[in-house]
Order: C-alpha cells, then sequence, then structure tokens
C-alpha cells in the first residue's frame, strides 16, 4: 500500500473514530475465513514460552539527582504487554525502567515510575487505566507513555473503535495535564510463526492502525513515536537476539531498541530537547506535512514522531514530522545508586 492509500485509510478510520462510525476493517471479508485459520495456527506456536512474569519497575530512579525542594519528574506507562515489559526477567529491562533512568539522566532529576499496564489489554482498557493514573489528584503525572494495539489487531477490533479508546484516553491525560507520548501499533507481520498470506495481511493491518492512531492522538494533543523498530526491520534481520523466549515479546535487547526511540520525544515533550533540535532539518526529511499524510509516512518508517504544529488548513490539521536522533539506554534498576547512562546513538 503506498503512503497516500495509506493516509486516505487512516484519515477515513480516524473520522470513523471521532464520529462513531465502526464499520470500516482492516481486512476485506473474503480474507476473514483463511485469516482465522492462520491465526489458529500462529496461537499454536506464539506465546508458549516459559517466562510469563512481568517483573515490577515501580519506583524512584536518579537518586543521585535529590535536590532539597525540587520534586521528582512523574512518569506513568499504560498499554499492553509490551508497555508492561513481559518477556523479560529483570524490572531494569522493561522499557519503564529504560526510560525512567533515561529521563532522569537527561532533565537531572529524579523520576518516579508508575507502570499501570495490563498483558493482553486492547484499547479499550485504557479506560481502566487512565482511571487508575487519575484516581490520585495529589500525585498526577508529568508524561504518559503509551503503547497500545497489538491485540487489537489479533482480536480483530474495529480500528475505529481502537482509535476512539486511545483517543479519549490521550484527552483525558491531556486535560488533566500531562504530556502524552503514544508509541503506536508495531508491525505484527515480523513475528516468526506468523506465515503468508497472514504476514501480509498483519504488516498491512498494523501500519493501518498505526497511522490512524497517530492522527487522533496529535487531534488531542499528544504526540507518537512509530513502533515498526520493535517488530520491524531490525528484529527480522535478528530475530533471535531481539525476540524473546516466546518469539512474540521482545528481549531485553528490544526492549532497549524500542526504548531508545521513544526516548527522544519523551525528552522533546517536556521540553528538555535542545531548541535547535525542535526545527524540522531538511537533510532527515523532516518537515511539516497534513497529518494524515505524517501518519501514513511514520506508519512506513519506524522511531518517525509525528506532533501538531499548526491550526487546521484546506487539507486539515498540520504535524510536524521529526526522525530524531537516538539515545542509548543502560539497563538500570530504581536503587539509590542513581540512573544509568545516556549517549547519542549512531
Amino acid at each position: 500500500m503506498t503512503s497516500m492509500s495509506r493516509a486516505r485509510v487512516a484519515r477515513r478510520i480516524a473520522a470513523g473514530a471521532a464520529y462513531g462510525g465502526g464499520g470500516i476493517g482492516l481486512a476485506g471479508a473474503a480474507t476473514v475465513g483463511l485469516l482465522l485459520a492462520e491465526v489458529r495456527m500462529a496461537r499454536r506456536h506464539v506465546g508458549n514460552g516459559t517466562n510469563n512474569h512481568v517483573p515490577s519497575a515501580d519506583g524512584r530512579y536518579g537518586r543521585l539527582y535529590d535536590t532539597p525542594g525540587e520534586t521528582a519528574l512523574r512518569l506513568t506507562l499504560l498499554g499492553d504487554s509490551t508497555a508492561a515489559g513481559q518477556g523479560v526477567h529483570r524490572a531494569g529491562q522493561t522499557p519503564g525502567a529504560l526510560l525512567a533512568s533515561g529521563l532522569a539522566a537527561v532533565a537531572e532529576r529524579p523520576v518516579v515510575l508508575r507502570n499501570v499496564a495490563l498483558p493482553g489489554a486492547c484499547s479499550d482498557d485504557l479506560d481502566r487505566q487512565v482511571a487508575l493514573v487519575l484516581a490520585d489528584p495529589s500525585a498526577p503525572p508529568d508524561i504518559c507513555v503509551i503503547m497500545v494495539g497489538a491485540n487489537d489487531v489479533t482480536h480483530r477490533m474495529p480500528p475505529t473503535r481502537s482509535v476512539r479508546h486511545l483517543s479519549a484516553a490521550v484527552r483525558r491525560l491531556r486535560t488533566a495535564g500531562a504530556e502524552v507520548v503514544v508509541g503506536t501499533c508495531p508491525d505484527l507481520g515480523t513475528i516468526e510463526p506468523v506465515q503468508q498470506p497472514l504476514r501480509w495481511l498483519a504488516r498491512r493491518a498494523s501500519r493501518q492502525l498505526a497511522a490512524a492512531q497517530t492522527i487522533g492522538v496529535v487531534e488531542q494533543g499528544g504526540r507518537t513515536v512509530s513502533l515498526g523498530d520493535l517488530l520491524g526491520p531490525e528484529f527480522e534481520a535478528n530475530p533471535r537476539e531481539l525476540f524473546g523466549p516466546d518469539h512474540y515479546h521482545p528481549s531485553a535487547e528490544g526492549y532497549a531498541t524500542a526504548a531508545m526511540a521513544v526516548l527522544p520525544t519523551v525528552c522533546a515533550a517536556l521540553g528538555l530537547w535542545p531548541a535547535e533540535e525542535e526545527r524540522p532539518d531538511a537533510t532527515r526529511r523532516e518537515g511539516f506535512l497534513p497529518v494524515a499524510r505524517a501518519a501514513a509516512e511514520a506508519a512506513s518508517e519506524a522511531g518517525t514522531e509525528v506532533t501538531a504544529a499548526m491550526p487546521t488548513g484546506p487539507k486539515g490539521p498540520w504535524a510536524l514530522l521529526k526522525r530524531r536522533r537516538r539515545r542509548r539506554l543502560e539497563t538500570a534498576e530504581p536503587s539509590p545508586a542513581g540512573p544509568a547512562g545516556v549517549h547519542e546513538a549512531p
């Protein structure tokens, strides 16, 4: 599917989500029987790993930066097993811990991490998760990172419904004063046990949903980062290294790759990135685009950020598409020893 075609589909899905539609599907009706048969075959192999434990990484990171009278930044993760960190053994290997320690190092402030993500969750669980996050008004989050969408595809949730739930979650969190960064639906077409034609259908559905998620999130004042890297070309080239034991969830190296892509956008949302890096760099193919086109391009290239840029024009809202330089992250646990180091990756 071309970028322009994906942009048109994403606009339709986002419009359906906004206005209550629900009939736009991700795959033609003629393929449904074959798709379901392939899903049943894939499920016999996917998710049979022995590590179903999700280590808790909640806590305070960057204690070396504790300063009397200065409050810690509050980072909250929401979403599915990817946000929770299923598939790794140590708390410091989860995306939440990696992001918290990296953010502490960049901000030179301690970071309090809370993770309410639920393995297996679809976007319709975000309402419950957001309620948990906002239940204590005395400790609102400064920034929330949401990773969701893969289960929506595998459970065949209508994309309009999926985007509607995500957009509502972003709106509630933004209204509460939190910045929001969403890691959009990863490319499910690279999961090892999935064979053709499901592989092609899964990739198409994943990218369509990621593009539609981007439109919905940006319209509510959030930012997105495409997570094709999570299950994309790097994972396809190194499946034994970047997938966990169940060949579905990422390994520690895989989560580090995803966290490296998300951290710069988290820092930018909090105003921690140098001002010169906020301007589009033509040499990196960055620039201002209609939001649907930016969403389609981001879905095709992992690690791409999309954020609102200017009011609605003749072609709808405009967005800034950024391809930020990644920061390499080290594993860290919440402890008095301080944060993990962060440095620019090539």
